[in-house]
């Protein structure tokens, strides 16, 4: 954990936020894999992790805002416990160092939440994700499942977003841990692109570098041949000479802090002519918006930036035609480009969004689209610095799209649905850094993953 002050920091100017009530946190459970004690990796609460820094099982945080008191609810270990998991810390222990003096066992949280909620005081609670704090909340608030996310605190919600945006120097030190974990990820991935591997053995791999480096994957490993399919979690496939391996992955810190990176390599080292020229363009489109991303600029503006990219080079090779920007305007680049820019990344690597995606990407000013492609911009809003946002434009020829478009006629006007259908086995091109906003534009968190084409040739046969 960081040093206590740390914390006594963040929960200060949540305080100062929220100005009346009860702030409950609750903190994560072990979860079943197949029987009760045979569990998941333990993964704690991000925003509990935030303001309380307790990687522990078991706990909650509660900050009365009127008075000020914090208590951290949790139980000792038992003789039990101990036999199977060695001398543990006690709570007192654990709370004192983030900086809270007082602490109470687990069931008393009833008593503290039952009594201010008879005195009508507001408790204020995070939407919960995971059916174990469902079912406490429900029990405890005596609010039913289907009706906690709608009784959540919005004043919460957005207290909490408002300062887990912005990244804190010791924050950026973590994401950069868990980037040169990703980085060997990628790496290690590239060298493996040969012809006759099995994908699964690639992921097997780049999953046990996340482990080393002393966390997670930071999500499920994305590699597949079939890059088509955005989220492919399918790795079944031999690797095939002449195709391209695409591999999104990233790792987390021991602190939990995530990185998020894709590249795309073709298998044996070498890219055809066809697989370069709509690489370049992917190419091109990720340094155009690290270039424009800065504090002021809407992100939605530089997914637009990068969409008229693609549409350019994609016309430039025949695929597209017409006026680019009336292209864009219209969502025909969306047949080939038909994602969001990227999204917020901290202690989540979606951070945030069990709070609420469109509070995270999106404010009063900027609101979502609602144009296909554009519609799945997860982070739209004004750049401020020490916001950490991914940066990860693509290109795919998605056959089943490519017939629904094209026998429908959507933006015939703009694609020569002939030459499209040239690429139709070509798979899928997707290339992401992760960029933190700085006072006056962007910059790489990380070394950077080999990204030209000929750094990526260079690894794979080296």
């Amino acid at each position: 954990m960081f040093e206590k002050d740390i914390y006594i920091n963040r929960r200060k100017k949540l305080k100062e936020k929220i100005k009346n009530g009860l702030i409950l946190i609750m903190g994560n459970v072990d979860v079943p894999m197949n029987y009760t004690d045979n569990t998941y990796h333990f993964r704690q609460d991000s925003s509990f992790l935030y303001f309380f820094g307790l990687d522990f099982q078991q706990l909650a945080g509660v900050i009365d805002a009127d008075s000020g008191e914090e208590i951290i609810f949790g139980n000792d270990v038992d003789m039990e416990d101990i036999i199977w998991m060695g001398p543990q810390v006690s709570l007192q222990e654990k709370a004192t160092a983030v900086g809270i003096d007082k602490t109470a066992p687990f069931n008393q949280l009833f008593t503290i939440v039952k009594d201010a909620m008879a005195k009508g005081r507001h408790i204020h609670f995070l939407p919960p994700y995971r059916a174990e704090n469902k079912i406490l909340l429900a029990e405890l608030l005596g609010i039913p499942v289907p009706q906690l996310k709608a009784n959540s605190s919005l004043e919460l919600i957005k207290a909490v977003i408002d300062l887990r945006s912005v990244k804190e120097t010791c924050e950026i030190t973590e994401i950069e841990k868990a980037c040169a974990t990703g980085y060997q990820m990628h790496v290690t991935a590239m060298k493996m692109a040969q012809e006759g591997a099995w994908e699964q053995t690639i992921a097997g791999v780049i999953e046990g570098i996340s482990l080393s480096g002393g966390g997670m994957p930071s999500f499920p490993i994305i590699l597949s041949q079939n890059g088509e399919t955005l989220h492919n979690h399918n790795h079944s496939k031999i690797l095939q000479k002449g195709r391209l391996m695409l591999v999104d992955a990233g790792a987390e810190s021991s602190l939990r802090y995530a990185s998020d990176f894709t590249r795309t390599t073709p298998v044996g080292g070498t890219f055809s002519q066809k697989q370069r020229e709509i690489y370049e363009i992917v190419l091109a489109a990720n340094n155009k918006a690290a270039q424009l991303a800065a504090p002021g600029v809407t992100y939605l503006s530089v997914h637009m930036a990068a969409a008229e990219v693609i549409a350019s080079g994609l016309k430039e090779l025949g695929l597209m035609k017409g006026d680019v920007q009336e292209a864009v305007r219209n969502g025909a680049h969306a047949l080939f480009f038909p994602h969001g820019l990227g999204h917020m990344m901290g202690l989540d690597v979606h951070d945030m969004e069990d709070l609420g995606q469109i509070y995270v990407g999106y404010d009063n000013e900027i609101r979502p689209s609602d144009q296909f492609g554009t519609a799945y911009l997860r982070m739209g809003r004004r750049l401020q610095p020490g916001f950490v946002v991914t940066d990860e434009p693509g290109i795919y020829f998605i056959p089943a799209l490519i017939d629904q478009w094209k026998a429908e006629k959507t933006n015939a006007a703009f694609i020569n649905f002939d030459k499209v259908d040239e690429y139709r086995d070509f798979g899928g091109i997707r290339m992401e850094d992760d960029l933190l906003i700085t006072e006056t534009g962007a910059r790489i968190l990380g070394k950077r993953i080999p990204i030209t084409p000929e750094e990526v040739e260079k690894t794979v046969k080296g």
